[in-house]
């Protein structure tokens, strides 16, 4: 008896080894990630770690729709519906290294989108202020925030971010992440002496550029040449 309830052990033991050895889709979507940030940043010129370590961890294929997750970790943009996109992993590591972004940072984003950059910058210790002008994306993003455990960290609002959040200035670091003709004047007097503006600017050619804020005005440079869904609201206006 005892013998046949040991084999029985055994038997089962082994199996549920197996079963537990056997690849999750948990597993699979990390190493995504992982070959993800060695290929598409580490082999290209993203450098700070901080940066790199926020790819690895936040789950990008929770923000896209479900047809599109097979393609989340793809080196490029994917629809997120309401004619918008989920930026490209370079681009969203590359605007995240440029905004220079550190632990207790308040950030603004403006284009929340599907909410994959706010969680990014909220992975690196930010204080995240987002703002969407398409109402169901800002519902659907923030619901989807708080599911991942970023609620705490990211608030969200439906609204025009041309204006940006005048109420929750300064910021340390503004993200935009839809091009503008020009660059908004509010948003860049919401800018702290020393922080940084990170934003696509430009019609059909666009460019991505940095304005820093100093003691005596601000210092823009262009960065490299994007390609990003328009701003809307009153930057089409203007």
């Amino acid at each position: 008896m005892w013998r046949v309830l040991g084999v029985l052990f055994l038997l089962f033991g082994a199996c549920g080894q197996n079963a537990h050895a056997r690849p999750s889709d948990t597993d699979d979507r990390e190493r995504e990630r992982l070959h993800m940030v060695s290929r598409q940043m580490e082999a290209r010129d993203i450098r700070n770690p901080r940066v790199l370590g926020a790819m690895r961890k936040v789950p990008r294929h929770l923000f896209v729709p479900e047809a599109q997750r097979p393609y989340a970790y793809d080196d490029r943009p994917l629809p997120i519906g309401h004619r918008q996109t989920i930026s490209q992993p370079y681009i969203v590591a590359l605007m995240t290294e440029l905004a220079e972004v550190k632990p207790g940072d308040r950030v603004l984003e403006v284009g929340t989108g599907s909410g994959y950059q706010a969680a990014v910058l909220a992975e690196m210790g930010a204080r995240v202020f987002s703002i969407e002008i398409v109402e169901p994306l800002a519902k659907r993003a923030k619901a989807t925030l708080y599911a991942l455990g970023y609620g705490k960290k990211v608030e969200v609002r439906t609204g025009d971010g041309y204006a940006g959040w005048p109420s929750k200035a300064p910021f340390d670091a503004i993200v935009v992440t839809a091009a503008p003709p020009k660059i908004p004047e509010p948003l860049k007097q919401q800018l702290k002496v020393g922080g940084h503006l990170v934003i696509p600017v430009g019609d059909y050619f666009q460019r991505l550029k940095v304005v820093t804020r100093t003691k005596k005005g601000f210092r823009e440079r262009s960065v490299a040449p994007v390609r990003f869904v328009p701003m809307t609201g009153k930057a089409q206006d203007l």
